[in-house]
């Protein structure tokens, strides 16, 4: 492991590359302490070598801390302003998932991240092609919460968030059962659901067996057990809609 994987505390395989790769050798340069754009550099040389000797693999735990950095940089930018809350939103998200110290390193990258121009565009593309589907939708819930950390989600938050959806290919079906996680409306059960009010009762429970699985934690078992209790949110949110249906209904 090279000293720039080190010193970020996870593995980093796809996000050396590309775009990404790009956005991350320039804050390395410009605005981090002890990681040199030589060390940097070596470590995506070897990636490249990995990639033409066919050793491909999953995105990692590093992968994903990388991409979510830079995303939510975008969306925190989107309303013309930084907030406080929706920095402290992220801080404390990086607190909780992987301890004090990782998440300072994530927050040096944070820093210089936040300061760029970024192309969403040939980001999200970069991030689909080595993403699955259940990772690319844990992002979408976690851009969500920093939309809503300083109490409301705006106009250009939230069509910056759709735009994102739709370079990660994230269907309108799956966009608003997350958005409904974050809204409290008189359908938001049945949205989390991707199910509407009309629905029959065996609808409903055959709504609940599809999400719960498309939802459940195991489903990121690859990026480590932090994720895996971040994802467990999502699933709770989608029991806790189907008990409310089933409480409103009468059903058992």
């Amino acid at each position: 492991m090279g000293k720039f994987a080190k010193w970020l505390g996870a593995g980093a395989g796809f996000t050396l590359g590309g775009p990404i790769g790009g956005i991350i050798g320039f804050v390395v340069g410009s605005f981090i302490d002890g990681v040199s754009v030589e060390d940097f550099t070596q470590e995506q040389q070897e990636y490249q070598q990995r990639q033409r000797q066919g050793t491909r693999g999953r995105a990692t735990s590093g992968d994903f801390e990388i991409s979510l950095l830079i995303l939510a940089s975008v969306v925190i930018k989107a309303d013309g302003r930084i907030d406080r809350r929706e920095l402290d939103y992220v801080r404390m998200y990086f607190v909780k998932m992987y301890g004090k110290e990782r998440a300072n390193h994530a927050f040096k990258l944070f820093n210089g991240i936040i300061k760029k121009q970024i192309s969403t565009r040939q980001v999200c593309l970069q991030i689909r092609q080595h993403m699955s589907h259940s990772t690319r939708l844990q992002l979408l819930h976690f851009l969500f919460g920093i939309a809503q950390a300083d109490g409301q989600v705006t106009g250009s938050e939230e069509q910056e968030i759709r735009k994102i959806a739709s370079y990660l290919y994230i269907n309108e079906y799956d966009y608003v059962s997350i958005k409904a996680m974050f809204y409290n409306e008189s359908d938001s059960a049945y949205k989390m659901l991707e199910i509407t009010k009309q629905a029959s009762d065996d609808e409903v429970k055959k709504a609940y067996r599809k999400m719960a699985k498309k939802y459940h934690p195991d489903k990121l078992q690859n990026l480590g057990e932090e994720h895996k209790k971040g994802a467990n949110e999502k699933f709770q949110k989608i029991q806790a809609a189907y008990e409310q249906i089933k409480k409103e209904r009468g059903l058992s």
